[in-house]
Parts: structure tokens; C-alpha cells; sequence
């Protein structure tokens, strides 16, 4: 008997082929739909289905459709993969959550906490699998951070450090990604993968967030037709923000979208009463530096242990994501069939946007910002 999971994929643009390719590599899922506005799109990710190791022609039997509702509809899919613009998220989830269709949404959830909560309780009591996709914990290195972390080194965690410093916003199809409107905002849209992994190190709740940030440098001179009036892009190229969850953990994110120069594009450090823990993305090691083995002051290299932390073998596309896409769903079609919940479910994904806008609101309030003001806590 044919055991092969059909896959469909609501939105094919650049992430959403990028998926397809990866589940092109996954044994026994198979990509079965697509669907999109845009024709160019449709292209895009039958031109990835094609490049699936045994796909040769497979496409001219994916259906195709123009929006998600007909794709929903379609016997032949069993798990959908939503990678619409993050403004489609919330009416894309009201359907497909009402579906028996496994749901596997990208980041972020939704661009509103308002928008997120009504997904969460719509997702609640379904049968099928309802995935978060949130890929930083299936990247080699802090996957491995976070396994050293569980081991309790660190005695008890004080702090999360997260740099990232890289190059500005690709463009998307329309250039949708140009406003905050349609992303809910550079920190929800660009960070929310970060305000989660503080969250797993912190072990708890954010409850505050101070932020400081602007567009200082990037899409300046870019002018779009929205509405009819020409509008320049509003989306911030960097800021910093600090967390404060609800045991007392402090956590830092150092955001530069102009600093393609740099040696690393991200560096994550967990610091406990015990041991810090640094790591690097791309990387391939993890540096365990306990406190009793440190030596005498100035002697900081001195007792610095490396964990390594190596790409998957099986991973088929190493540069995407650092091959977190594919090992997503690796670990998706596992619990799929083991009748798993999902590793990562829809109220991270929703403490995530909420960090984020509440660091929008610091910054455009100029205050500290309580994550209860957004029902939250």
C-alpha cells in the first residue's frame, strides 16, 4: 500500500519553493498542489517540484490553483504548508484550520496578537497536527546550544544574548515585504525566530520589552505605488531590544539589516550563574566556557570546551536556512506518522509576534511596554 503523504503548498513564492525543494528530499511526502495569485509563482515552485530526486515530470500531475480554498478542498492533500505573504496568514489559518488537513504555518504566526490569539483558540481540539513553524531550533548550532543548555552547565540561566547583523530585506513578489502593514513590522516579521529561542533559553514568559530602533540606511530611495499614492518602504534596518521574562531572566537582541561585512551573520550567547555558552550562525561549534574551570582572571581561554555541531548529512540544501527547512520537516512527517503533536505549536508562535510588537510600540512610544497590554500574561 501506498503510504506517501501528499503535501500542499499555499503560497509558492520564495520561501514556499523553497519548502517544495526540501520536501522534494523527504522520504515518502510528496508535493501534490500548489496554490497562488500569481502565475510567475505557480512557475516557480513546479520548476522545485521537478527537481525532486525523482521528479522528473512529476509536476504535470501537481494541481494547481489560483487561491487556498480549492487547494484545501483536494483529497489528495494531506498536510499544507502555508508560506502566503505574512498578511494572508490569519484568513489562510480560518480556513485551513477548519480543514482535517495537517497545518504547517512559516513565520510568524500572524502580524497582529489580536490575529494570533484567534488562531490559537481556532486551532484548539483539532484532530490533525497544527505545526509552528519557527526553524532556528532545527539549525545545527543552536539546536546544539540549546541540547548543551539541557544538560544544566549553566547552572542557572541569567541572560540571552542574540546578534544579528546582515544584509537588508530580499525582495518578495509585489514587494509586499516593503511595509509594516504587510509584515507586522521588522522585529515581528524578521525576529520572531529570535524572540522564541529566548524564550526556550529563558524557560519562562516575557512580560517587558525595551527598544530602541529606526530605518537609518536601508530602501531609502525606493518608491512603490500602495493604494494609489507613491510610498516610501516604513520597515526598520535595525534596533535594540531588551527582554525581561518572568523569572528574572534578561535577554538582548543587537539587530543591523546593513552589516554584510561581518564575520558572522548571527552569534547567540546564554549566560548562567554556572557557565556561558556561545555559538554561531553559519557554524559548526558550540563553546561551553564553565566558570570553576576559567583559571585566574585574564586567563578567559583557559578551561573554553568545543561542542561540534554538524550540518545533518542528509540535509539537501545546506544553504537554506542552514538546513532547517528540511529537518523540519523531517521531524513534521515523523510525528505525522507517529501521531505526535507538534514540537512547536501556535501559542510560541504567538508569544513571538507579541514580543516583537511590543518592541514596535517601545520604539514608537518611547517606553518600556508590559506584554500585558496585549492580553498576554
Amino acid at each position: 500500500m501506498d503510504d506517501t503523504i501528499g503535501y500542499g503548498v499555499i503560497g509558492s513564492g520564495m520561501m514556499g519553493s523553497e519548502h517544495i525543494l526540501d520536501i522534494g528530499h523527504v522520504p515518502g511526502a510528496e508535493v501534490r498542489a500548489l496554490a497562488d495569485p500569481v502565475a510567475s509563482s505557480i512557475e516557480w515552485g513546479l520548476a522545485c517540484v521537478d527537481r525532486a530526486p525523482d521528479g522528473d515530470g512529476s509536476s504535470a500531475r501537481v494541481a494547481t490553483y489560483t487561491d487556498h480554498v480549492g487547494l484545501l478542498a483536494d483529497p489528495d492533500v494531506d498536510v499544507v504548508v502555508i508560506t502566503s505573504p505574512n498578511f494572508t496568514h490569519a484568513s489562510v489559518l480560518a480556513d485551513a484550520l477548519a480543514s482535517d488537513k495537517h497545518v504547517l504555518i512559516e513565520k510568524p504566526l500572524c502580524t497582529t496578537v489580536d490575529d494570533c490569539m484567534r488562531v490559537v483558540e481556532a486551532a484548539e481540539g483539532r484532530d490533525a497536527i497544527t505545526w509552528m513553524g519557527l526553524q532556528y531550533r532545527y539549525m545545527p548550532t543552536p539546536a546544539a546550544l540549546l541540547e548543551q543548555l539541557a544538560t544544566g552547565v549553566c547552572g542557572g540561566t541569567r541572560m540571552v544574548s542574540i546578534r544579528e547583523h546582515r544584509y537588508p530585506f530580499l525582495q518578495k513578489v509585489g514587494n509586499w515585504n516593503r511595509f509594516s502593514a504587510n509584515t507586522g513590522g521588522t522585529l515581528v516579521e524578521k525576529c520572531c525566530h529570535f524572540f522564541n529561542l529566548m524564550e526556550l533559553a529563558a524557560g519562562a514568559h516575557p512580560v517587558r520589552v525595551m527598544a530602541s530602533g529606526g530605518q537609518d540606511v536601508n530602501h531609502l530611495d525606493e518608491v512603490y505605488e500602495v493604494d494609489g499614492e507613491q510610498r516610501v518602504p516604513d520597515i526598520l534596518d535595525n534596533a535594540l531590544v531588551i527582554v525581561e521574562f518572568a523569572n528574572g531572566v534578561r535577554g538582548s537582541l543587537d539587530l543591523c539589516m546593513f552589516a554584510e561585512g561581518g564575520r558572522y551573520e548571527q552569534e547567540i550567547t546564554i549566560t548562567g550563574d554556572a557557565a556561558k555558552l556561545e555559538t554561531t550562525v553559519p557554524g559548526d561549534t558550540v563553546w561551553v566556557g564553565e566558570r570553576a574551570a576559567a583559571g585566574a582572571p585574564g586567563q578567559h581561554q583557559h578551561g573554553v570546551r568545543e561542542v561540534a555541531a554538524p550540518m545533518d548529512p542528509r540535509v539537501p540544501y545546506p544553504k537554506f536556512h542552514e538546513g532547517a527547512s528540511f529537518m523540519e520537516h523531517l521531524h513534521l512527517i515523523d510525528a505525522i506518522r507517529a501521531g505526535r503533536p507538534a514540537d512547536v505549536n501556535l501559542t510560541e508562535g504567538m508569544w513571538a509576534v507579541a514580543t516583537g510588537a511590543a518592541a514596535h510600540r517601545s520604539i514608537d512610544e518611547q517606553r518600556p511596554v508590559e506584554l500585558r497590554e496585549f492580553g498576554l500574561g
